[in-house]
């Protein structure tokens, strides 16, 4: 409700943004990167004052309160001043007041913003307890936040929806590594014989690293990875190869994500992004 749509609709729990604006806020609670809190304020004054602007019943906002500074971890931090706690104790408090009237819908924009890894671990576990009562969308560009905290991912770039998948689909593995240690020389003979190998799809060799011995490193590809390792193993120890390492690749949330940004800047014909 904040913007006039310049064309399509957006309804939430079946309720139209254009005919009940308000029927729609009040199924949202929303907490913006910079939390709206006041810092002379007590922390539970301030959180009455949010339960009353979001017209919860007089009977009903102590009970309100309570339930949503136990949620979040604030049931001793009610008689303090906004302005004297920890950043992440005030991140708390913006989650409190979004959470106050019980909304369907709970709309966070980089809630870690800012914080120590204890503070960003701690709001992340809250996230997800809140999670299993309230629809929560996350917007982060902190990609290992999407990771640690989210089912499902949509991706934006230039303004386009790109990626709309289960986080577990999104990263899921769909090849093989395998390196090898003292590798044979004839490496045309190896991607031969793993070739022969049923489920693999395509064989191509990685970079190879120097370490203390020789390595050699391929990537199977195949439909199955975790159905694949133990067939892979078996022709290793047939051909007397030395295993260094063999497991289904994962790729990063980052490294899926360029990929993306890559297929979508060529599609609109610009260059590679700048760092």
């Amino acid at each position: 409700g904040f913007l006039e749509p310049s064309s399509g609709r957006v309804s939430v729990g079946g309720v139209d943004v254009g005919e009940d604006r308000i029927g729609v806020q009040r199924q949202i609670g929303y907490l913006p990167e910079n939390a709206p809190l006041y810092p002379e304020m007590f922390v539970g004054e301030y959180l009455f004052m949010m339960a009353e602007l979001r017209q919860i019943p007089a009977f009903e906002i102590r009970s309100a309160v309570i339930e949503a500074s136990r949620d979040t971890g604030l049931e001793n931090r009610l008689g303090e001043r906004i302005g004297t706690l920890s950043k992440g104790y005030r991140q708390r408090v913006g989650l409190a007041q979004a959470i106050v009237h019980r909304p369907e819908v709970l709309v966070l924009d980089e809630p870690t913003n800012g914080l120590d890894p204890m503070q960003i671990q701690s709001i992340r576990e809250l996230i997800v307890r809140l999670a299993e009562q309230t629809t929560i969308i996350l917007s982060t560009h902190i990609l290992q936040e999407i990771e640690a905290v989210c089912d499902r991912v949509l991706v934006m770039i230039q303004g386009s929806l790109v990626a709309d998948a289960r986080l577990s689909e999104l990263i899921g593995s769909h090849a093989v590594g395998l390196t090898l240690a003292r590798p044979p020389d004839d490496a045309a003979g190896v991607s031969s014989r793993l070739a022969a190998i049923p489920g693999i799809s395509a064989i191509r060799p990685s970079s190879t690293e120097p370490s203390a011995g020789d390595v050699s490193s391929w990537t199977l590809e195949c439909e199955s990875p975790r159905a694949l390792v133990p067939a892979v193993i078996d022709a290793c120890r047939q051909e007397g190869w030395t295993i260094a390492g063999v497991a289904p690749e994962r790729p990063s949330l980052e490294r899926v994500f360029r990929s993306l940004q890559r297929e979508e800047l060529e599609r609109v014909g610009v260059g590679e992004p700048s760092e």
